[in-house]
């Protein structure tokens, strides 16, 4: 019997506190805000095994436009616990990677919207210059910058 084959990844999800911060954020790495909604109602408590919710979300797409963030927002019920100031080795979902032009620059930018620099920004071989950072409300989110000599 043949195994069904995965279509694609739709979206990796975020809860914020601040959408507009988060917003204006990922707009500065260079994703387009695709929209904003609330959602709500029995069916989505249903899946999230949250019962009773209300959630405000915001979809971010990369400029090619296959990979998505969908931020959220939760009116109701709060949020329960708090990832943000966890170190870069635990357990769970750690951050989310992207690839840049110009790793400097960038970082130059984001630091000016409220972002740290975790470590410092280094060259992996003669393949990448990496490094992560946090932005608005500690998220943690990596920078690559491909070197041309590949």
């Amino acid at each position: 019997m043949e195994k069904n084959k995965l279509l694609r990844m739709d979206n990796v999800g975020i809860v914020v506190d601040s959408l507009d911060d988060a917003i204006a954020f990922f707009e500065e790495i260079g994703l387009n805000f695709e929209g904003r909604s609330i959602i709500e109602g029995e069916w989505a408590g249903r899946v999230t095994g949250l019962g009773s919710q209300r959630v405000e979300i915001a979809m971010m797409a990369t400029p090619d436009g296959h990979s998505r963030l969908e931020l959220s927002r939760f009116l109701t019920p709060p949020a329960k616990s708090d990832h943000r100031t966890a170190p870069v080795n635990a357990l769970g979902y750690l951050r989310v990677m992207f690839t840049v032009e110009d790793i400097d620059e960038m970082v130059a930018r984001l630091i000016k919207h409220g972002a740290q620099l975790v470590g410092e920004i280094v060259q992996y071989e003669d393949s990448y210059r990496l490094c992560y950072i946090r932005g608005p409300e500690g998220l943690l989110i990596g920078l690559a910058e491909q070197l041309d000599n590949q």
